[in-house]
């Protein structure tokens, strides 16, 4: 097994296998700060993992939602499991459109316990946003493991230092 399957198979671990998973979502605010420079905004969401993305229903009018609509450039923690990184935002629409089906029922599960409290499906502003990975970072055991993913060219960057930790 190459690093970068290696790196995958840890994030898959530690995110898959249907879990709910709460990551600190960053976006850029829409409005600048006082000196003119964009903000930095951040926030806890639950969210679905499968194959290099994220998942997350939420509503499309969101701050979330309305600064991706903007920038779709991301980043991403996964609280407490030593992952973080990039992604790419992406609005997939309407929980209820049919394209959608198998990844809303995958969601559902997933979010079980609280799903039918936090979203109103019926609403067509109940939407899925799909968080693509771009880069990942994977640091574990006090950075006795370290993975620095690029997930476009899917291979493992050696010798770089990131900022992520």
């Amino acid at each position: 097994m190459g690093r970068y399957d290696e790196g995958l198979r840890l994030i898959e671990e530690s995110c898959g296998h249907g879990k709910d998973n709460v990551i600190a979502l960053s976006t850029i605010a829409i409005e600048a700060d006082a000196d003119g420079e964009p903000c930095p905004c951040v926030r806890d969401v639950d969210a679905f993992y499968e194959d290099g993305a994220f998942y997350i229903t939420t509503v499309a009018k969101s701050s979330k939602m309305r600064q991706i609509g903007q920038n779709k450039q991301v980043a991403f923690a996964v609280c407490f499991e030593g992952i973080s990184g990039n992604g790419i935002g992406e609005n997939l629409g309407w929980v209820l459109n049919p394209k959608n089906a198998e990844l809303r029922g995958k969601l559902r599960k997933a979010f079980s316990d609280w799903y039918d409290q936090a979203n109103k499906e019926q609403d067509e502003d109940c939407v899925i946003l799909k968080i693509r990975i771009t880069r990942a970072s994977i640091f574990k055991d006090h950075g006795a493991v370290r993975f620095d993913m690029d997930f476009v060219n899917k291979t493992v960057i050696e010798d770089e230092k990131t900022d992520n930790h």
